[in-house]
Parts: C-alpha cells; structure tokens; sequence
C-alpha cells in the first residue's frame, strides 16, 4: 500500500521547469531514494511535499488522500538540507520546543527527548548552545528533532553531510529502525554508494523530469551488460572463443563479456574444457553510480572503462 504519492507534480520558476510532469508512488515502510545532480528539482520536489511550495499543477496523495498542510505536517518529519536551528537558544530547549511545535506536550517533549539524548550519547549537551557545536554534532541534533515525534513520513535530505563514519552508521542504523516500526522515509542526496546500501526503492530525476522509477535490485538487473569476473590461477591463457570477450585480464581475475546467445553454463563449460582452473565465478552488476553518471552525463557503455581484447 502506498503511503505517498504525486500525480504529474509541475513547479514552474519564470521561464524554468523545476519540476515538470513526475508521478511516483512510495509504498509504506519503505527507504526511498530521491536522487539527482545538483539543479535536478529534488528539493522542490521535496517542498511540495511537505506543503512549503504549492505545486503549479499535479496532486499529492497523503495515506490514501489528498494531501492537507495543515493537517498533514504533523505527521512529517523534515530534515532539510539547509539546517534549521536556532544558534543562541539551548539544545535540550530547543529540541523541547521543536518538538512541542510537532504536537508534543512539554512533559511529552521532555520525555522523548531524553530518551533521544540518551541514545545517542548526546546528554552532556543538554546547556550548550548550538553555535558552539560541530557540524557532525549539529546533524546528529538536527536528526532527533526530525524524528523524535514519530512521523509517519520521514524526509532526510543529505543526513550524512558532515558525520564521520561512527555517527553515520549510528543514524543509519535508525533510518533502518524507523523503518521496522513502520515509518516511511524519503532519503534525498547524490551519494550512490549510500543509496545502494539504504533504500528498497530509488527515483532519478534531472533537469526537473524523471529519468528512472523502481526497486534498486531490479534496476541495477536492468542496466547490467553481462559482464563476469572469472577468478583463476596465475597467467593462464585465455581461450579463444565467439562465445565472450575479455575484457580485461589480469594474473588471478578476467572481467568477460558475454556475447548475446551465450549462456553462463556454455562460459563455464568452455574455460573447463580449455583447462582454465576456475576458483571463482560471479556476475558484475552495474553500481547506482555507474547507472546514474550513464544516464545524466548520456555516457557510453560502462564497458569502455576496460580495455577491450576481443576474442
């Protein structure tokens, strides 16, 4: 079931299509990736759904209706690239009262953010300001105050941007908690690495349109060129075949091409009966990154990064 989606969403700016006609659908308890090069729409796209920016044309569906504002934003947790804290005002007060804005009592907001604090280690903070934090510790902050209140929709735009790798793993590891108790998140950066590892579910829009919309296995099956690495034992010569290519060899790993028709039981097949010892064997999916910089940058087959020996 889908807890969001947006029906042919246009933002215009003058004479510039920030978003122009894209539809998608996320479904409830799902890690989302919304992604794109600089420019691309996402954060307006982004602002349309938590109701900063009305939408020129299209329609936002909210669990299953209409999208409020007014209604509806209590039950969204946003987190904009662009942090949003008061720098001279306490954290323990501020985090109290972001919370109290988000529908919170005060003994409410007190509680959960203590229980926050705790978690991640963050209760010596309490009286500081936050001017006087790091970056990492400011992202941490703006984090819990994102989330504290239990939303049913998440936005996380560039979460990671300034935490070393110890408090990313730890927000990461809530991305992934937040999204067993049911929570829906919608993950915004232009990290593919961080993407591949997160998210069930990725669209990829440039230059205000959508280039790409599904499941990130899928995807990756979708884009691959049947490349294989063969791993062996010392120079062994290849085999000549009509069958593959080689792509590129090197003293104990091949990267293999193979040609249309050819199937990986007549490869194996092949290089066992020409006397190749064969110690490993698996298929070389394309990264989201490899994806991405093919589709914005209109790059040629990722096959060029290899030297190319045909046999």
């Amino acid at each position: 079931m889908s807890l969001l989606e947006v029906r042919h969403l246009k933002k215009y700016y003058a004479t510039q299509k920030a978003v122009d006609d894209i539809s998608f659908s996320i479904d409830a308890g799902s890690i989302f990736g919304l992604l794109g090069p600089n420019g691309a729409g996402k954060t307006t796209l982004l602002r349309m759904i938590t109701g900063i920016f009305y939408p020129d044309e299209g329609e936002i569906i909210f669990e299953g209706r209409p999208f409020n504002a007014e209604k509806d934003i209590l039950r969204i947790g946003y987190m904009p690239e662009e942090r949003g804290l008061y720098k001279k005002m306490k954290i323990g007060d501020q985090a109290v009262y972001l919370a109290q804005l988000k529908g919170l009592s005060k003994s409410q907001a007190i509680e959960k953010v203590k229980e926050w604090f705790e978690k991640f280690e963050m209760q010596s903070w309490w009286n500081k300001k936050v001017e006087d934090l790091s970056k990492g510790m400011g992202q941490k902050l703006q984090f819990v105050t994102t989330v504290l209140h239990e939303p049913k929709l998440i936005i996380l735009d560039e979460p990671f941007s300034g935490l070393d790798p110890v408090n990313s793993n730890l927000i990461k590891e809530e991305i992934y908690n937040l999204a067993k108790k049911g929570c829906t998140i919608i993950f915004s950066t232009h990290r593919m690495e961080q993407v591949e590892e997160i998210c069930d579910q990725i669209v990829l829009v440039n230059k205000g349109q959508k280039m790409l919309d599904g499941k990130v296995g899928q995807i990756r099956q979708q884009f691959k060129e049947n490349l294989y690495r063969v791993q062996t034992e010392g120079n062994i010569h290849v085999p000549v075949s009509g069958n593959f290519s080689v792509l590129k060899q090197g003293s104990h790993e091949w990267t293999i091409q193979l040609h249309n028709g050819t199937s990986t039981n007549q490869l194996l097949s092949e290089l066992i009966q020409a006397g190749v010892p064969v110690n490993g064997f698996n298929e070389i999916l394309p990264t989201l990154n490899d994806i991405f910089i093919r589709l914005v940058n209109g790059s040629t087959s990722a096959t060029r990064q290899f030297q190319n020996v045909s046999l």
